[in-house]
């Protein structure tokens, strides 16, 4: 199977350091190593990356339609802004969660509004880092029911 994409957009990489009463005091590496951990439980792989630059964002979104099995993004204030990150999720014929560690409905105003939403599959917020672990398994159980049953005449 494919790996499992799991992007995340500008400022992920401050995690722990930026706004910890928002964000939470894990940082980035701590949850790729939980993700990782979790990924080997549940038999499937991951391909955990960061960029702050919105181009780059989406061309790790459009490798993802021949590489990937499903989608997981964070796509931090792109969420908010991107007509582009929007469009190349629409590209994709696979799973996609879209996750933010805040409540965005309890933050600005102008994170109420999200262009990741209407491509993506399922949508988790507020849950911090335990958000993370959430989309994967939904990923993992969809890929799960929708893999092709191996019906061997001799079973």
């Amino acid at each position: 199977m494919k790996p499992i994409f799991i992007l995340n957009g500008p400022n992920l990489n401050l995690l722990g350091e930026r706004e910890p009463e928002i964000y939470g005091g894990n940082t980035l590496a701590t949850i790729e190593d939980a993700l990782r951990n979790r990924a080997a439980a549940l038999g499937v792989s991951i391909d955990f990356r960061q960029t702050n630059h919105e181009g780059v964002l989406i061309d790790q979104i459009q490798e993802a339609r021949h590489a990937a099995s499903g989608l997981i993004l964070n796509a931090g204030a792109y969420t908010h802004t991107s007509v582009a990150i929007h469009d190349a999720l629409r590209a994709l014929s696979l799973p996609i969660i879209e996750v933010h560690l805040s409540n965005i409905y309890k933050r600005e105003a102008f994170r109420h509004h999200s262009y990741v939403s209407p491509a993506a599959t399922g949508v988790i917020c507020g849950l911090g880092a335990q958000g993370y672990g959430l989309a994967l398994d939904a990923v993992a159980e969809i890929l799960k029911a929708s893999a092709p049953i191996n019906r061997s005449p001799h079973a």
